[in-house]
């Protein structure tokens, strides 16, 4: 009887676990029509609701598969997210939003989702900052309280990379225009509201083509990274594929790359994030914990992240158990990775604003 109680009592754990918690009820109701206001050009009434919670204070959260959320986009920035994702389909010269094919919709595009509603938040924005504006001073961003914070636009490219890349430059016309996006001017990062990034099919290649203003990033493969060589005599190079196999399409961080890399490949000029899959790239150990070995290996990708100037993220990270989840958080946090990617806006937003420390999934753990 015991035994089926304990066991009852894990299904259960690992049940609730499956589930985020309630968050945003207020940023959902007062949405709820958002995919009717997105489809006008009357803005002012979701803009008026975005614009109540005066106090967000941003996070270095980044939500995953965002358009998967209620609301989507405008729950991220409510919770105060830094960042958002979408899955990017081109189909007859129109890029649709999505997880897979089967799920597209004509209504859920790229404009409609993120750049349109983007565009008119940052215009609201401006308009409103003009009169503190002085000269040629930069746009200001999307958080009221933190008006130069940018926010990154992780674009998925789940089609040809090259051939999906020339609709996405034109896609991103209207925040270009407007001087909202962050770009590499030949010299140096001129930081703009918005940060585009690509990643999944995005070509490395065509990336860093433009060498005078570049305005899309690249979302480089963290664990293929070369650290820097002080000497300059030595010159350390990375395998990341094989000769024959084919260099466009191949996901994250491996698209249009050299077969081989080196500690100059990828860095702030060309690249904004550093990423890999925490499962595969990490992982715990049988026992559910990070020993010395697999700290060490974390350690050392973050390090040489940083010495070239990007931003470490972690994707594959477990969702459950919850304790579990948090611990995992709790260390990226405390090892200095950049930014959580996640799923429960609310539990991650609460624990960044509090700190890292507290409960730990095995007091053992380290």
């Amino acid at each position: 009887m015991l035994g089926f109680i304990q066991f009852a009592t894990i299904a259960v754990s690992i049940g609730i676990a499956f589930f985020p918690d309630k968050f945003l009820s207020h940023a959902v109701r007062s949405w709820s029509q958002i995919e009717f206001v997105i489809d006008t050009d009357d803005a002012a009434h979701w803009l008026v609701d975005f614009q109540t919670p005066g106090d967000v204070v941003p996070v270095g959260c980044h939500s995953h598969n965002d358009y998967w959320r209620t609301v989507p986009l405008f729950s991220a920035l409510r919770a105060g997210c830094i960042g958002v994702e979408a899955d990017v389909w081109l189909f007859n010269e129109e890029l649709y939003v999505g997880h897979t094919p089967s799920s597209l919709a004509a209504t859920r595009t790229l404009e409609s989702m993120y750049i349109g509603p983007l565009v008119r938040i940052l215009d609201y924005q401006n308009r409103r900052a003009e009169s503190l504006r002085r000269g040629h001073a930069a746009p200001v961003g999307v958080y009221d309280t933190a008006p130069q914070q940018t926010l990154v636009l992780l674009i998925d490219l789940k089609t040809d990379g090259g051939v999906t890349w020339p609709v996405l430059q034109k896609q991103l016309a209207p925040l270009r225009e407007r001087g909202y996006l962050t770009y590499f001017n030949g010299e140096k990062i001129v930081q703009g509201p918005i940060t585009v990034v690509g990643t999944g099919n995005t070509p490395f290649d065509l990336v860093i083509a433009n060498t005078t203003h570049k305005d899309v990033f690249f979302d480089a493969p963290l664990d293929k990274l070369v650290g820097t060589i002080k000497s300059p005599s030595k010159r350390v190079r990375r395998r990341v594929r094989p000769a024959s196999r084919r260099s466009t399409d191949v996901g994250q961080g491996l698209s249009g790359t050299p077969e081989y890399i080196d500690a100059g490949t990828f860095n702030a000029s060309n690249s904004y994030y550093a990423s890999v899959s925490f499962r595969q790239a990490i992982a715990l150990t049988w026992h559910m914990r990070l020993d010395d070995t697999k700290l060490e290996m974390l350690r050392n990708q973050i390090r040489i992240a940083h010495s070239h100037g990007l931003k470490v993220r972690y994707r594959g990270i477990p969702g459950w158990p919850r304790a579990l989840r948090d611990y995992v958080w709790r260390i990226l946090l405390r090892e200095g990775v950049d930014i959580l990617n996640v799923d429960d806006l609310a539990a991650a937003t609460r624990m960044l604003r509090a700190g890292s420390g507290g409960h730990t999934w095995d007091s053992g753990l380290r």
